[in-house]
């Protein structure tokens, strides 16, 4: 049974009311949300992603009117799939997303269900009155089933004839493969910091599929997992969530996020210019992770982050990290308008304010857990 909380998700164990019991300590979903994150890092855990936002733009133009846009290269070969923002003139984020290039002339887009509408739009404006390209919203149109953990390739394998290695299928590449009666888009991508892939199945096949893949999970260990799960595997990985830990006033370099801009690309792109100005001059703010030293006490949002007695940022958003054994955060710093070094990071002593108490912390501009992430490109 699905346990529902604050919009995140778990599965109550057999027998258990399917019922929340708020506290600022650990909720009673606590030990289930630990378990399916467990499975996803040992074994392999099955997502409901269907609440993404899907978007398709073609046209003779897709490729320049997306360009222009996206402040990574989008010009790719077909079936691989790039990890990107969409900025502002002020260089600010306005959309955390994935492209991936199904045809010369078309891109699948894939962004947040909470601003399914706002991404939308900004596409739409975006395109030019005499670009010959078109943008559809797909959203209902496909499942998404994300099949996650070091044990998802030998499940699949097990369910299709595609070639799953890592030479013929590595990470951030997307094909078609057949599987159960469906032919069905597998992306090579992941929000949990493991191998796995994002099924894309034509909505009429969802149950079906879904069937055949938890029918044939017991062997591998198969345990379905919610989003309480899902937001601590991607905490324990630093990944950022657009609304919380990023949005219009940050800016990737901020965020750390620097890795996805293609600064020389020709055509350039939109908030290339604030960008390069903010690039000269010093960052200001840093977004870090965060782990407490108590692992009783947990981090939500907005908490304190003092560094050497000063008060210096708060936590974005924060989650239990069940492989690390942390509570962790992420969070901006900031050094009283002085650029943000990695040096006058790492030579902070830091504590998180939590409920009026400051709890000793670490802090580090790399993830906790895997960071040169050889799980996920396994």
């Amino acid at each position: 049974m699905l346990w529902r909380s604050g919009g995140l998700r778990a599965f109550a164990a057999a027998g258990a009311e399917a019922r929340d019991e708020y506290s600022y300590g650990r909720q009673n979903w606590f030990a289930q949300a630990a378990g399916e994150h467990q499975a996803v890092r040992e074994r392999v855990g099955l997502f409901d992603q269907s609440s993404f936002a899907k978007f398709v733009l073609k046209g003779r133009d897709a490729a320049t009117v997306l360009g222009r846009v996206c402040a990574n290269d989008i010009d790719v070969p077909i079936g691989r799939i790039v990890y990107t923002q969409w900025l502002n003139e002020r260089g600010g984020i306005e959309a955390d997303l994935t492209v991936t290039r199904e045809a010369e002339d078309a891109f699948l887009i894939v962004t947040s269900c909470a601003t399914q509408t706002r991404d939308f739009g900004w596409l739409c404006r975006s395109i030019a009155p005499d670009a010959r390209a078109v943008a559809f919203d797909v959203s209902s149109a496909y499942t998404v089933l994300g099949l996650m953990g070091p044990r998802s390739r030998e499940l699949l394998a097990t369910l299709t004839d595609a070639d799953l290695s890592t030479a013929a299928f590595p990470f951030a590449t997307s094909r078609i493969i057949d599987l159960g009666y469906a032919r069905v888009r597998a992306s090579r991508i992941t929000y949990v910091g493991e191998l796995g892939y994002e099924l894309y199945i034509p909505t009429e096949f969802a149950q079906s599929v879904y069937d055949v893949i938890v029918g044939a999970g017991e062997p591998f260990g198969l345990r379905l997992a919610g989003y309480h799960a899902l937001n601590s595997l991607r905490m324990e990985k630093a990944y950022r969530h657009w609304g919380h830990d990023i949005c219009d006033e940050d800016t990737p370099l901020e965020a750390g996020l620097q890795f996805a801009v293609a600064w020389d690309k020709p055509g350039g792109f939109v908030g290339l210019e604030a960008l390069s100005e903010r690039r000269a001059e010093g960052v200001r703010r840093r977004l870090v992770a965060v782990a407490l030293e108590r692992a009783d006490r947990l981090l939500y949002h907005n908490e304190p982050i003092w560094r050497n007695d000063e008060l210096v940022g708060r936590i974005s958003s924060g989650m239990f990290g069940h492989t690390v054994g942390a509570s962790l955060g992420l969070g901006y710093l900031a050094n009283g308008g002085a650029p943000v070094s990695a040096e006058w990071i790492a030579a902070g002593r830091y504590e998180v304010e939590v409920a009026c108490e400051r709890v000793p912390a670490r802090v580090s501009l790399r993830p906790f857990y895997d960071p040169s992430s050889a799980r996920v490109k396994c």
